[in-house]
């Protein structure tokens, strides 16, 4: 189990963190040529810092680096073993730095420390190491040719890759887009969320400490229409990768058509389904991955279960548990390790969620404290606006049906299809409904999102183009190329292809 400090520690790493504040761009900090922006503290609304911000010019300049940095090919035809050797020189120094990572993060986006220490930061390790790993154990393939020729399928890295990050999981979600990307040998230039910048540019130093050469991963900070559209325009990027709003994802879509087609793979929004039938097995463990699955990180999570779709028979006593199991999901300071619950990430999305706290809830529904939300249940009806909305906040909405037919297809009910779980004791009613419900991954008397080795994207509008994680996710940063030998006599005059 990951090491957990003492509030006091915490606020002691918090102190003295020299934070980084301009863009991190062919190997060392440089200066934007875009306006200063403040990064706040959601939990206090302290100033933490003023970034330095990038502008088009900067969008130019680190793209032809990029550019320079994949032509040379010190990294992108390195050696697979090569590559996987700094990728875990990476996670090493990261492992090192890890509290003071955890600490950067809290203050940046309200998360609580102990999601930071116990999930984000290990998870990203592992996510860069299992990608680095993977490397040099990726084998390419040989076409069924026949006895005049050999074919071979050969992966190779797609050049400039621009990674659009959100704000919930700043760092997990930049090594989700960088561990495989950075080890298929691309340039990567990462765009983080302009709430969230801080942990994203340390990463870069430390990646360049680690051995990646000056080039090959870039950090450029600020607003969408500064920088996350001048990627999306540039004909020199190949690709964007981007885990945000469906809103803006279509927007990169309309960019690749605007500019010159580069590859979009999207990861985007979810209005996910929990389905518990009458036969579920153990109530108590349902209502533990029910909450869990609803205000995990303040429900700032785009698989989120925030629709409970339950069998009449089970409702109410599975109500009673979910209740007295959110008593112990505390809200408050975001250092203090004991707290399961930090702040909104910031003012404007706070409003919003705070839009849908209206009418009787059954826990939950209080005023937000500054940026901080209570965990809120309200029973629904399947038309309520809580019920259909991706609220992206600590708001479970509770919907009755009568049959499993009934909750299959509301589940379906929706413009998302990212995650869905179902709780049932009969594995062939949980496979049936696995197989029926429209979703990208569905767990089965559990919550969550599979693990490193699974893909992770979505159907309908939760996604396009592609899959994070396993091995799915390195396809997505190569091309795929054919090679073909003609290997008959060139005496006896036949074409071969």
């Amino acid at each position: 189990m990951t090491e957990l400090l003492t509030r006091e520690e915490y606020g002691a790493i918090a102190a003295e963190i020299d934070l980084p504040a301009a863009p991190f761009v062919d190997g060392k900090f440089r200066k934007g040529s875009g306006p200063m922006m403040e990064t706040v503290n959601p939990a206090t609304g302290e100033v933490l810092t003023k970034v330095s911000t990038a502008g088009q010019k900067d969008v130019d300049f680190a793209v032809g680096k990029a550019r320079e940095a994949f032509d040379r090919g010190e990294w992108s035809r390195a050696h697979p073993s090569e590559r996987k050797d700094v990728l875990i020189r990476l996670c090493k120094l990261i492992t090192r730095r890890r509290h003071e990572l955890a600490v950067m993060e809290s203050l940046d986006s309200g998360k609580p420390i102990r999601d930071c220490e116990m999930i984000d930061i290990p998870e990203t390790i592992h996510t860069i190491k299992w990608h680095g790993e993977l490397i040099d154990k990726i084998y390419d393939q040989v076409g069924p040719s026949g006895d005049d020729a050999l074919s071979m399928i050969v992966r190779e890295p797609i050049g400039v890759v621009a990674c659009v990050l959100p704000w919930n999981f700043p760092l997990l979600m930049m090594a989700w887009k960088i561990g495989p990307a950075l080890a298929a040998g691309n340039s990567v230039i990462v765009k983080p969320a302009e709430q969230t910048s801080l942990t994203a540019l340390r990463l870069a130093e430390v990646a360049h400490m680690a051995g990646i050469p000056r080039g090959v991963l870039q950090v450029l900070p600020g607003d969408g229409p500064s920088v996350g559209e001048p990627l999306g325009l540039h004909m020199d990027v190949d690709m964007v990768s981007f885990t945000g709003s469906t809103e803006t994802g279509k927007r990169f879509l309309r960019y690749a058509a605007d500019s010159n087609m580069k590859k979009v793979t999207l990861e985007c929004g979810g209005k996910n389904p929990a389905v518990v039938l009458e036969d579920a097995e153990n109530l108590d463990h349902v209502a533990e991955h029910v909450v869990n699955a609803a205000f995990w990180n303040m429900g700032e999570n785009c698989s989120a279960a925030s629709r409970l779709i339950v069998h009449k028979a089970v409702k109410e006593p599975l109500l009673e548990r979910i209740v007295a199991r959110m008593r112990d999901w505390k809200t408050g300071d975001p250092l203090d390790p004991a707290n399961h619950l930090g702040a909104l990430v910031d003012a404007e999305h706070c409003k919003k969620v705070a839009g849908y706290l209206k009418g009787k809830a059954l826990a939950g529904g209080g005023k937000p404290k500054g940026n901080f939300v209570e965990p809120t249940v309200y029973e629904v009806k399947k038309a309520d606006k809580r019920a259909r909305e991706e609220i992206f906040g600590p708001v479970l909405s509770v919907i009755e049906v009568a049959s499993e037919a009934e909750a299959i297809e509301l589940a379906n009910d929706t413009d998302y299809g990212l995650a869905a779980s179902v709780f049932t004791g009969n594995i062939r009613r949980a496979l049936s409904a696995a197989k029926n419900i429209r979703a990208g991954t569905v767990t089965v008397n559990c919550y969550g999102e599979g693990d490193i080795a699974t893909p992770f994207g979505g159907f309908k509008q939760s996604g396009f183009g592609g899959r994070d994680n396993g091995i799915h996710a390195h396809d997505q940063f190569t091309e795929a190329k054919t090679i073909w030998v003609d290997l008959s006599d060139p005496k006896d005059g036949d074409l071969v292809g």
